[in-house]
């Protein structure tokens, strides 16, 4: 399906259970700038679905349960590697490696200029989800950088 518009809303959503999905969300909150932008309890306070934005861009979460989905995503495994990373563009990757910092992420790649212009870090959230936060920007209606030269 081609796309018309380079201006319409985000269609990748990458979405992700926790064990603690209400304290988590407002870490996310707190650590990361997420803002809520839709949240859906059960009866017993866990997270049926919740969305969270940052700048154009969301994620979805929702509670750690045993129904069909979830045993297809669990959450991260202490001392297992992730299989996957969320990458998010910042204005400001000092600071907001600070406030992420400050709020209790463990920093696992520390602030880092790489080759390719970008000034990067990597972390884990308290649940051991990993994030990467940089300055590069990748945009869909942009022509992609040229390779790098070895």
């Amino acid at each position: 399906m081609p796309n018309d518009s380079m201006n319409e809303a985000p269609r990748i959503f990458p979405t992700m259970r926790y064990r603690d999905a209400p304290a988590m969300i407002d870490w996310l909150e707190r650590a990361f700038g997420f803002r809520r932008h839709a949240v859906y309890t059960e009866d017993d306070g866990t997270v049926a679905h919740a969305q969270l934005s940052f700048g154009a861009g969301m994620i979805m979460l929702g509670s750690a349960r045993d129904d069909e989905f979830g045993k297809l995503v669990g959450t991260p495994m202490p001392g297992v590697p992730a299989t996957q990373t969320i990458y998010i563009a910042v204005d400001d990757a000092d600071a907001h490696h600070d406030r992420a910092k400050a709020a209790g992420a463990e920093i696992v790649m520390p602030l880092t200029d790489q080759p390719y212009g970008s000034r990067d870090y990597i972390c884990r959230d308290p649940e051991g989800h990993v994030w990467c936060f940089g300055t590069y920007w990748p945009k869909a209606d942009e022509t992609p950088m040229p390779p790098l030269e070895s």
